[in-house]
């Protein structure tokens, strides 16, 4: 009798412990779904930023490298610099498996003076795509110990100090956030960049 009522005890005792583990879990899922999709994201995102930071600089320097006299002005033509600079962009978003939007040679548009910008928005990208922009007469002035140039490339204020002329490369990535999604679930609204954005400049040589 005695050992049925201390089964009796021990299933009851199992039940309780197993029903409070159950809830314990249906608490603490959305918090690790949140977590996981988290590291899985930001770690995404920043492998994918430091691929066109390299990207871009290595454009830059490319560009940098060929003549200037290659710059027709005022012709909107595609001068052979811009052309090897994006060819080597191409190559490497290829190569390091990153959507290239639909982007091609063909799509560049003559934005501003000796600046070229290519775009695309297809091929599955999310939002506004892939934009890619090469200013080849990009100017700072001599003084400035980070030439940092804005997401447009658009050349810096040089007064009365000697101006420094480079080639700038700024690429803008758009990236699909699945964090916003899953952080809903703990009731949170992230808000974060629809795109991720590198810029690099580097000096021309010619």
């Amino acid at each position: 009798m005695r050992s049925c009522r201390r089964k009796l005890r021990c299933a009851e005792r199992w039940r309780e412990e197993c029903g409070a583990q159950l809830v314990e879990f249906a608490v603490a899922l959305p918090l690790l779904v949140v977590f996981v999709v988290g590291i899985f994201d930001f770690s995404g995102a920043f492998t994918i930023k430091q691929k066109l930071t390299n990207v871009a600089r290595e454009a830059a320097r490319v560009a940098a490298a060929d003549p200037s006299s290659d710059i027709p002005s005022p012709s909107t033509a595609v001068p052979a610099s811009v052309a090897d600079a994006y060819q080597l962009l191409a190559s490497y978003f290829t190569a390091n498996h990153l959507n290239i939007c639909g982007v091609t040679s063909a799509s560049s548009t003559y934005t501003a003076p000796e600046t070229w910008t290519y775009s695309g928005a297809s091929g599955g990208c999310p939002g506004s795509g892939l934009t890619i922009i090469i200013n080849r007469g990009y100017s700072f002035p001599e003084t400035s110990s980070s030439p940092t140039p804005s997401t447009t490339c658009a050349s810096q204020t040089v007064g009365s100090q000697t101006a420094v002329i480079g080639t700038c490369v700024s690429i803008q990535y758009a990236y699909h956030w699945r964090f916003g999604n899953v952080a809903s679930l703990l009731g949170s609204a992230a808000v974060l960049p629809s795109t991720l954005s590198v810029t690099a400049v580097a000096i021309n040589e010619n």
